[in-house]
């Protein structure tokens, strides 16, 4: 590990946006599917890790979320399923993240008979067991959990039920996903609308495979708190070389509403990668949008299929974009408010546990 990489990982983070059946482990896979009978494209674990890195680089959206097929799979039954969320929270806590929001769509593990709860329940479980040991381990974590519905199916209204039965349980907030083109939010206003009435969080996958029409419906239509990537938003952004050289940055309606209301953006820029929402790291609007003032925080998105963590993701930033330690730290406090946990445990992790370490240089040392 570089310097670098080394300080990040030392560093408390925070995680807004990963997805369950996107952070499995190789050996996991290959385990569950020989006991379920699923085929996969290989039974060597490193290979399983490369193929699913390599499927993963298509360029294009739809590409990539077809490597879902078999991690899903391998989480249809009450064992499965707490195992990758029991080994997920282990994973992250590993990786120095202290407060993640763990997204799934509970509707895509019902193929063995599992009742929505039933998928609830044996998440929960799994994360609760793996909190308990990260702590027996020397590590804390803490875990919320996103509820998502598939934003090609009609079951928002009633995986946003799922959720709020489930408010005082673990789950946290809404959120939708899949395929994003042709499949905009407006397609679940009742659930948004449940929501907003039961006072209860979303976020929603906006500005990804989709443009400015996918954002302005999250934010206007859905209500949602955050913007699931967002990366779009840059189509309402003019940058143009000023006199001096200096660029001139002019932002329309939209962009500017997203600045002003700070609403955030849960960026992933190895994912963007993948996905084409992004050209590089090094130019990725992440480093731009933090310049402007917008609300950014970095997240993994699937660490199995960009074979990343949060700190790589961070250092990345770093060796490629130029960021610092501040820069780690600004996202990583923006992250922490705007997560769907109350108020006083934001405040919390942010004074208690946050500001302290990032006042240290990743050693133990104070910086000067």
């Amino acid at each position: 590990m570089t310097l670098l990489a080394q300080q990040v990982a030392a560093l408390p983070k925070v995680l807004l946006h990963d997805h369950l059946d996107g952070g499995l482990r190789p050996t996991t896979i290959v385990e569950l599917a020989a006991e379920v009978g699923h085929e996969l494209p290989t039974t060597d674990p490193e290979a399983l890790g490369r193929w699913f890195v390599e499927a993963a680089d298509s360029g294009s959206l739809e590409r990539y979320l077809e490597t879902f097929s078999h991690t899903v799979a391998v989480m249809q039954t009450p064992e499965g399923l707490r195992r990758v969320a029991r080994e997920s929270a282990l994973d992250l806590a590993a990786d120095g993240v202290v407060y993640a929001e763990q997204r799934y769509a509970p509707e895509q593990h019902q193929q063995r008979g599992l009742s929505l709860q039933q998928v609830v329940d044996a998440v929960q479980a799994g994360f609760d067991e793996g909190v308990a040991q990260a702590a027996a381990d020397g590590r804390s974590i803490r875990i919320g959990t996103l509820l998502t519905a598939m934003r090609h199916a009609d079951r928002g209204d009633e995986v946003a039920a799922l959720a709020l039965a489930n408010r005082d349980s673990g789950v946290v907030g809404f959120d939708i996903a899949g395929a994003e083109q042709g499949f905009l939010p407006s397609r679940h206003a009742s659930a948004f609308a449940t929501l907003r009435a039961a006072s209860f969080p979303a976020t929603v996958h906006a500005g990804e495979g989709a443009g400015l029409e996918s954002i302005a419906e999250a934010v206007q239509v859905a209500g949602a708190l955050r913007l699931g990537h967002g990366v779009r938003i840059m189509d309402d952004i003019e940058v143009t070389p000023g006199p001096d050289g200096t660029p001139v940055v002019r932002l329309g309606r939209l962009a500017q509403w997203v600045l002003d209301r700070q609403v955030p953006l849960e960026m992933c820029p190895s994912s963007n990668l993948q996905t084409a929402a992004a050209t590089s790291v090094a130019t990725h609007p992440v480093t731009l949008l933090k310049s402007l003032g917008f609300a950014v925080t970095v997240n993994t998105d699937n660490r199995l299929q960009s074979g990343t963590t949060l700190t790589r993701e961070l250092t990345l930033l770093g060796e490629q974009a130029g960021w610092t330690l501040d820069d780690v730290r600004d996202v990583t406090v923006t992250a922490a408010e705007h997560s769907f946990l109350a108020y006083a445990q934001r405040r919390e992790m942010i004074d208690r546990v946050i500001l302290p370490a990032y006042s240290q240089d990743g050693s133990g040392r104070h910086r000067a």
